[in-house]
């Protein structure tokens, strides 16, 4: 009998998932009485029915293997039956009312997302029941002949559909590796060493939530992924609006038209960049949510990264949302991960309508890994110019007045992403609350250069010595042509901002725009103090790189430590000070053997990053001569150190003790300057030794100590003493 549904007046729509699911569950239950029905109608009566499920009688043995004249007819409850037919209508009408009403019903969505038909369907139905009230459970474990059974089978979901012989032929397909409910892990099956018919089905944990209308993330994600709101308000970087303007209009284009492409945008460049924040700009503009995600932790997960992957992506496409998964570099170019790119690019195009990558290499996808729109693009450090207003917008709400100059020293001094600049600000403002043990004070210049140093990259430790810049301007005697030059080149420092950014020579150099300083002179004139001094005046980190660390007999290994030298460098445009430079930067010689010719390949490698270091780089030799030609081209600035004659002998030892040492009136400094002819290296030596000796002969340093210092320095030297340099000379001297 067919039953006809009269509807007097319009069908109410859902008013979401939890009223659909209810009509569904009624319609279930029709069915199983259905499915009570028949099993009643297709049994013999026995005295062992209350024990059903816990004994196997002979009887119902042999009546399974009797078979029925009837064939596949099945006995069914006829009142059951029309009101299965009944509610059926009511159910497609419903779902057509909520559908004009754009009434969010996850089942239906379901079933379009991943092209299920009716028997999947129900196959979700079936599963879904226990997950929602326990009582049928105990149904299934009935109906199953099994108390232990509470999970339906695959035999259990067939009859109670009323699949024919032929109908469950086709049905096994349905859990075939490659269907819809096994390929997108809607389901688990257990043991596949059972039967077919005999396996457990249970729903996906994710999919019930799904189901329920619940938003929650699968949990297998936990610590691995996380979901923003499309909030146009909420990025806290600034980001560059013509970039992201491009990006949204694109992903517009291609997702919102009738044959919408899937999109992977690959966007790399150095960390704090703003990509992130690029991606939460453009998602917020398209009005999607977006599933961040860390493939680094994926990679440490527990769980198999091939599965947590498919899981991720198919989060994507369960919301719906964008995907953006940061540090793709541990997959990408990792060799020891390699083998993870195909199946991550495989789920990527099964799933995700909308995916970002960050990355910092070059990559591109191969042409077998595509069937998606691919665009690369890169973002940079902002220039110079950019910088200084990113600085000024990070102190614009904090109490701190600084000169327009010392904000274009920052954006000079400092190779800054913009979370690099936010970040340093905000510690700025710590270590000024620190200096005055927690009241609410201005940050000042010093308070941002320190702030900046710790915040930068350079980790250099493992092949350079930092140097903490003590010395100023007032401790270096140099000739006055020497020390403008020393100044000079601060003044190129310090104003890099303005003719790079402002007067736009930026554009017109694509290297050289670093500065690179040769220091020549004798050994202890002034060359690592003058280092130090430049160091201090621009608030600049200084490396003292040590060449025994990076110079390697090992073919390759110098132009790797160079490298790694001159990259970590680059953000914080670090001093780097090369002492002893002719050692490293020597001439290049006629190729006689290969040990010739890769020594030519280290100076020539060397060239090319001094070229590309936007920072400074100071090289420090006692040999100019010894320098190689191209090395000295690429100069801008050459400062000769001269061996110091008596009148700067003078100011050195004049300079050369502190303020607080206890200096004996009988120390003559015009004696010293004329008779001990020696570098400044070598005066402070003598000044540091005669402190010693006064500090154990009475606490006030003298003339003899300062000669008796001069005397073991001169020993160290090699140097011939004259006799009446000795002390007791030295005294009488002193006296007349």
């Amino acid at each position: 009998m067919t039953a006809t549904l009269e509807i007097s007046e319009a069908p109410l729509a859902y008013s979401g998932p939890l009223t659909h699911l209810a009509d569904e569950l009624k319609r279930l239950d029709l069915l199983i009485r259905n499915g009570l029905a028949a099993r009643r109608g297709n049994r013999t009566p026995s005295v062992l029915d209350p024990f059903v499920g816990l004994v196997v009688s002979e009887e119902e043995v042999g009546a399974l293997l009797s078979p029925t004249e009837t064939g596949d007819h099945v006995v069914t409850d006829a009142a059951a039956q029309n009101q299965i037919e009944v509610i059926g209508a009511q159910i497609k009408a419903r779902l057509k009312a909520s559908a004009e009403k754009k009434v969010f019903l996850p089942l239906p969505h379901l079933t379009r997302l991943f092209q299920l038909t009716t028997f999947e369907v129900w196959v979700i139905l079936v599963t879904l029941a226990p997950e929602l009230d326990r009582k049928y459970e105990k149904v299934y474990a009935y109906l199953q002949d099994d108390v232990t059974r509470k999970k339906p089978t695959i035999d259990l979901i067939m009859r109670l559909a009323s699949c024919d012989s032929e109908q469950r032929a086709s049905a096994r397909l349905a859990f075939a590796p490659g269907a819809p409910l096994i390929k997108h892990q809607l389901l688990t099956v257990s043991d596949a060493n059972d039967p077919l018919l005999s396996r457990a089905l249970k729903l996906d944990d994710r999919i019930v939530n799904f189901l329920l209308g619940l938003g929650a993330v699968d949990s297998r994600l936990d610590g691995v992924a996380r979901v923003t709101s499309a909030d146009k308000g909420r990025h806290s970087l600034p980001v560059d609006e013509t970039v992201g303007a491009r990006l949204s209009s694109f992903a517009r284009a291609s997702l919102f038209k009738e044959e919408a492409q899937k999109l992977l945008f690959y966007l790399r460049g150095p960390s704090g960049s703003g990509r992130r924040a690029t991606v939460r700009s453009v998602c917020a503009d398209l009005g999607i949510p977006l599933i961040e995600a860390d493939l680094e932790r994926l990679l440490d997960g527990k769980a198999s990264f091939e599965e947590i992957a498919r899981l991720l992506c198919r989060e994507a496409v369960l919301r719906p949302a964008a995907l953006c998964l940061e540090n793709v570099d541990r997959v990408l170019f990792d060799e020891k991960n390699r083998a993870f790119v195909k199946p991550f690019l495989d789920a990527v195009r099964l799933y995700a309508r909308l995916t970002f990558l960050l990355g910092t290499q070059c990559w591109r996808p191969l042409p077998e890994q595509r069937g998606f729109s691919f665009i690369d693009h890169e973002f940079v450090v902002p220039r110079s110019n950019v910088r200084k207003t990113l600085w000024k917008s990070a102190i614009v709400d904090r109490r701190c007045t600084i000169s327009e100059a010392d904000l274009g020293l920052l954006a000079s001094n400092f190779q800054f992403t913009p979370a690099q600049i936010r970040d340093a600000v905000e510690a700025a403002e710590n270590r000024a609350a620190w200096r005055t043990g927690g009241e609410a004070v201005e940050i000042d210049m010093s308070d941002l250069q320190m702030a900046s140093r710790n915040q930068s990259t350079a980790k250099l430790t493992s092949l350079a010595q930092k140097v903490e810049p003590r010395y100023e301007w007032r401790e270096i005697v140099l000739p006055d042509d020497q020390l403008t030059q020393l100044r000079e080149i601060c003044v190129q420092a310090r104003h890099r901002d303005v003719v790079y950014g402002d007067w736009g020579f930026e554009q017109k150099l694509s290297l050289g725009r670093g500065l690179n300083v040769l220091f020549s002179g004798p050994a202890g004139t002034g060359k690592t103090m003058a280092a130090e001094v430049i160091a201090r005046e621009l608030g600049l980190d200084l490396y003292k790189i040590d060449l025994s660390q990076v110079v390697s007999k090992y073919i390759g290994e110098t132009e790797k430590n160079l490298h790694q030298i001159f990259h970590e460098a680059k953000s914080s445009y670090a001093i780097l000070f090369f002492d002893e430079a002719d050692a490293l930067f020597g001439k290049r010689s006629e190729v006689k053997d290969a040990h010739d010719r890769y020594s030519n390949i280290e100076i020539g490698y060397l060239l090319q990053k001094m070229e590309e270091y936007d920072g400074i780089a100071i090289l420090a030799t006692n040999l100019r001569q010894n320098m190689d030609e191209a090395f000295v081209r690429r100069l801008q600035v050459i400062v000769d150190f001269p061996f110091p004659n008596e009148q700067y002998r003078e100011l050195i030892w004049r300079v050369i003790f502190p303020a607080e040492s206890p200096v004996g009136g009988d120390v003559d400094f015009e004696m010293l300057a004329r008779h001990i002819r020696v570098a400044g290296g070598n005066i402070k030596n003598i000044a540091v030794s005669a402190a010693f000796f006064a500090a154990d002969d009475g606490g006030t340093i003298r003339m003899p100590h300062v000669m008796r210092a001069a005397r073991r320095e001169y020993q160290k030297l090699g140097r011939i003493w004259a006799d009446y340099l000795d002390p007791a000379g030295a005294e009488r001297a002193s006296a007349s």
